[in-house]
């Protein structure tokens, strides 16, 4: 007859193991958001025509490329996943999401300060930048746990 005595030390430690899979996690989406942005913000050319629609939209002023107010992410540890996109502007024209799904918006004549509105043919930048790198998503999870 064997006698196996079994103790907690031949076991993984559950917590140890829990908390290196959540700086994985976090780590790891945290590297994608900044791929995604990366590809997004690299996708936007600053110019001073309009682009053409289906294509990322045209840089005029920077706001969108560049800088804070421009493309962000952040990891969501409420929601668990990492949060992608433009940062609310400081004007209520809708913009960002205008620009990649189409849609109605009011422009203002900064000469005669009327306002028209207009239609927007979508201008995707978004969507293709998160398509673009998702292939690569499975590798950077491979040893990902330390």
């Amino acid at each position: 007859m064997i006698t196996i005595k079994i103790s907690k030390a031949n076991f993984f430690d559950r917590e140890a193991v829990l908390k290196a899979v959540g700086r994985a996690r976090v780590k790891v989406l945290s590297k994608q958001g900044a791929f995604v942005r990366t590809r997004a913000r690299s996708s936007i050319r600053k110019r001073k025509r309009s682009s053409t629609p289906g294509s990322p939209p045209s840089s005029h002023v920077g706001l969108l490329k560049t800088g804070e107010a421009g493309i962000n992410f952040a990891y969501d540890h409420s929601a668990d996943s990492v949060v992608i996109g433009p940062s609310l502007i400081n004007r209520p024209t809708g913009a960002p999401e205008t620009l990649e799904h189409g849609g109605d918006a009011e422009i203002v004549d900064r000469k005669t300060g009327k306002s028209h509105s207009v239609h927007i043919q979508p201008r995707p930048y978004m969507g293709p930048a998160l398509a673009a790198e998702s292939p690569k998503f499975a590798a950077m999870w491979a040893n990902s746990v330390r």
